[in-house]
């Protein structure tokens, strides 16, 4: 399948789906499956998916992953499971702090529907080992119990979890002419309060507008992180931290919408050291803004 790449500058790769990598505390996964849902924007003929160990402070092994159109709650279409490889293999290793993007996988999907992916954890992950991923994501995943189940239609047996683990973004091949569109945020942006399951984030919205306007289509990542700040760190990177692995690294791009600054000022932590001022946020903002020029 590696020759699905894109044959010319006519095509491109796109981000349909997005969660933004940070530390997910309090889970132990070991030898199990973990089914993630994901709501995309844009279809596309072929897709690949990009896991990442960004906050992992030793190798990640991943034993196999399989991507599939979602049928009810944790099962599958059977006919649209697709096994993801990397660099031709079905197993991968990613070092402490890296990203993996897999090759192209062959499956036209139309835009605004549930991919499951599922991911095949061999090893034991608990302390001292930092899982990455995404807690509070308002969207109800999937964990076996012990064996690799990516190819099942259900995953049976299954425990539930509202933590995206790993799964960082989903990519669609696009005519060069479709670009993206990051939403750079906090909770506001991650979905604070949103129904589970709805899919009623604004960025969510955005994409449905989007779809319905016709014309020029544009896929939309959601970058939000609940408490995430300009200027300090805080469940996951600062906003300045951040913004060229989330923002500016993510296929297609061409425009951001940054919706931060709330808890810079509200300091939540009350720390001394993180009091800040409106010149320094505003400050903060225009290193964004150039950094995205």
């Amino acid at each position: 399948m590696s020759g699905l790449s894109p044959r010319d500058r006519s095509e491109h790769w796109v981000g349909t789906w997005t969660t933004a990598p940070a530390p997910i505390e309090g889970v132990r996964l070991g030898d199990q499956t973990v089914r993630l849902i994901a709501h995309i924007s844009i279809g596309g003929p072929s897709l690949r998916v990009r896991l990442s160990n960004a906050h992992g402070n030793q190798r990640l092994r991943v034993g196999g992953v399989h991507v599939a159109l979602r049928g009810e709650g944790a099962a599958v279409r059977p006919e649209s499971d697709r096994t993801v490889t990397f660099d031709g293999s079905l197993t991968t290793v990613i070092a402490a702090g890296a990203l993996a993007v897999s090759d192209p996988v062959v499956l036209e999907i139309p835009p605004l529907v549930d991919l499951a992916v599922s991911i095949y954890l061999p090893d034991e992950l608990v302390a001292p080992f930092q899982i990455t991923g995404h807690g509070n994501a308002h969207q109800t995943g999937y964990i076996s119990p012990r064996g690799d189940f990516g190819g099942a239609s259900v995953l049976p047996d299954h425990q539930t979890t509202e933590s995206v683990f790993f799964l960082s973004g989903i990519d669609v091949l696009a005519d060069g002419q479709i670009g993206g569109i990051v939403a750079f945020g906090d909770s506001l942006t991650d979905g604070n309060l949103s129904k589970l399951d709805a899919n009623y984030r604004w960025p969510d919205e955005l994409a449905r507008r989007l779809a319905a306007r016709g014309g020029r289509l544009l896929g939309v990542m959601n970058q939000g992180i609940g408490g995430n700040r300009i200027l300090h760190d805080v469940r996951g990177d600062s906003g300045l931290r951040r913004f060229d692995r989330d923002v500016l690294a993510q296929p297609g791009v061409t425009h951001v919408i940054v919706l931060l600054g709330i808890n810079d000022i509200r300091n939540r932590q009350q720390k001394a050291e993180e009091v800040v001022t409106a010149d320094e946020m505003i400050a903060g903002l225009h290193q964004l803004a150039l950094r995205g020029q």
